[in-house]
């Protein structure tokens, strides 16, 4: 016996590739309903090697379904989420929504499966923000090692964390830049894109961060150790799809870099990629459609007492976002609802 799962935004770019992956990793599903907003009604999508017709999100019955996976946007989930955790079904929320408040669960099953049983008080998990998921894949067995201090990250972030809207900006600008006739003013970002880099990402706080750069502070605290100081700065890219980040790490104890090599090699989730010579690291081209959180570059900071650099790349509608959200679904299956 399998599970009834729901896909909620199944038209957007996360929520087709939940469905791929679903489908991919053979989650035992015994029925699935592919959910969207009204104006995008009967569009088709894949789920293996079905089509499935999308339903109505607004007139849907969620009683009876075991796992609802949301890809919606915050707006949407508050609506939505609430009515479906009601009706006994188990809400995973890709949105920021539910991230921060202290009675549901942020997994990442990697980092902090054991926080899954907390999904009882409201019937929803949080996924969390797609550069902080691959960071704390990273962070996690370092942490457990040597005790993690602190962390300085920039981040170097594609397009499709913005959407189709943010992909279709810069592959029109792009063409533009070729075609003097052509002219694409930024519409999704702040300026223009195509050969640019952008340091700002979601919106300003009064702190002078943005909202994206507070995300990954807040959430690595939740989900690895609320003790781990966290700076960031986060940058929109010309890249359709991976996420990298530098990561510089301060720990407790010393951790040469060919320990810290070993220990990666062997963390769940990880693939290290790590020789010292050219080409011998990973870049977003190379992870899309991957699963792993590519680490590469691996080497001591001579500037603190106990210092780590690390690269980390990884496609970030897979363990950014679809992927880690199908995990905790299989997490969830092992642990609680035990079917399939």
């Amino acid at each position: 016996m399998g599970y009834k799962v729901v896909v909620a935004g199944a038209t957007g770019n996360v929520g087709r590739e939940m469905l791929n992956i679903l489908a991919e990793r053979e989650f035992p599903v015994d029925e699935i309903a592919a959910l969207a907003s009204r104006k995008s009604l009967g569009t088709e999508v894949s789920f293996g090697d079905k089509t499935l017709k999308t339903k109505d999100l607004d007139t849907f019955d969620f009683t009876g379904w075991d796992i609802a996976l949301f890809a919606v946007g915050s707006d949407a989930t508050k609506l939505y989420a609430p009515k479906a955790a009601a009706a006994g079904c188990v809400v995973i929320d890709n949105s920021s929504l539910y991230r921060y408040d202290p009675e549901i669960p942020l997994i990442v099953p990697e980092v902090n499966a054991d926080a899954i049983m907390g999904y009882a008080k409201r019937n929803i998990i949080a996924n969390p923000n797609c550069s902080t998921a691959q960071m704390v894949v990273a962070l996690k067995p370092i942490h457990d090692r040597a005790k993690i201090k602190r962390v300085v990250v920039s981040t170097y972030q594609s397009v499709s964390g913005a959407g189709k809207e943010g992909m279709d900006e810069l592959w029109n600008q792009t063409k533009a830049i070729y075609n003097p006739v052509d002219d694409v003013p930024p519409k999704k970002f702040t300026k223009q894109i195509a050969f640019n880099v952008i340091p700002h990402i979601d919106v300003f706080l009064d702190s002078g961060e943005t909202k994206e750069e507070w995300k990954m502070v807040a959430e690595t605290k939740k989900i690895l150790d609320p003790k781990i100081k966290v700076t960031a700065t986060c940058v929109r890219v010309p890249v359709f799809v991976g996420h990298s980040e530098s990561v510089n790490i301060e720990t407790e104890d010393f951790l040469d870099w060919q320990e810290a090599q070993d220990i990666l090699r062997e963390a769940p989730g990880v693939m290290l990629v790590d020789k010292r010579e050219p080409g011998g690291y990973v870049t977003p081209v190379e992870c899309v459609g991957e699963y792993a959180t590519y680490i590469s570059r691996v080497r001591q900071d001579s500037t603190v007492e106990n210092g780590l650099n690390l690269w980390c790349v990884s496609d970030n509608l897979r363990k950014g976002a679809a992927l880690n959200a199908v995990q905790i679904a299989e997490l969830l299956g092992q642990r609680v609802l035990k079917k399939g």
